[in-house]
């Protein structure tokens, strides 16, 4: 039996194991020896993020940001979450609504401003689930009487509602540039800690486009959760 080199020689070159009289056929054509041996790959363990689902987001809230605690003017039985920034950006806008709740409980909840274009669909889709969950509003197609001057109309809708709301869509930005009725309608709500977006049908990225200021409030998408679900929010907000 032939007798390994190793002890004397080493094997630390190739030419050495080929040349060893015990090591030569297991060595002799593919000694990658220990240069050629690969370790197994490593690849860090992989570990799920677990976040409750609920609705709200981005700008607005964020589809993907886990549920906060409910706001404290959500009851313990609602069913209605709110993302942490939707927390943050309604709080201002809810001690307003109390504080005007107080001292003048006579006000409309809600004021609705929304492009001409839209009044008979998402404006009246919008107004409609609102008044269904008890929300009063001030509406332009109920709220402008035959005969009224309609400047002077919307100045009272505005002075007499506690928020205003204001539905962001397509039309709205075409709109806005032309500084008409709704470009008037929003420069009175800027004015105030009182004012949420409802952006449907467009992005902020757009709306930013047009008003920067408007872009810059926190409100609501229906790019992340529904209209429904945007008038369950908006109807806890206001409801005292």
């Amino acid at each position: 039996m032939a007798r390994c080199t190793a002890p004397s020689y080493g094997h630390r070159s190739a030419s050495a194991a080929a040349n060893c009289p015990a090591c030569r056929g297991r060595y002799g054509r593919s000694y990658g020896g220990y240069g050629g041996y690969s370790p197994p790959s490593y690849s860090p363990p992989s570990y799920t993020s677990y976040s409750s689902s609920g609705s709200g987001s981005g700008r607005s809230g964020g589809g993907n940001s886990s549920r906060t605690k409910k706001p404290r003017w959500s009851s313990a039985s609602s069913p209605v979450f709110y993302t942490a920034e939707q927390v943050r950006a309604f709080e201002p806008v809810r001690e307003n609504v109390e504080s005007l709740a107080t001292s003048q409980p006579d006000l409309r909840d809600v004021f609705l401003c929304h492009a001409w274009d839209d009044r008979l669909d998402s404006a009246k889709e919008l107004h409609d689930l609102l008044e269904a969950r008890g929300v009063r509003v001030w509406f332009s197609e109920k709220d402008l009487g035959l005969g009224v001057p309609m400047m002077r109309a919307i100045d009272k809708g505005l002075v007499n509602s506690r928020v205003g709301i204001v539905l962001v869509t397509p039309a709205m930005l075409r709109r806005l540039p032309a500084e008409g009725v709704a470009d008037k309608e929003l420069s009175a709500l800027l004015r105030r800690e009182r004012l949420v977006p409802v952006v449907h049908g467009t992005t902020y990225e757009e709306l930013e486009k047009v008003s920067l200021l408007l872009a810059s409030r926190a409100g609501l998408s229906t790019a992340e959760e529904s209209m429904a679900d945007v008038a369950a929010k908006l109807a806890e907000l206001v409801a005292v």
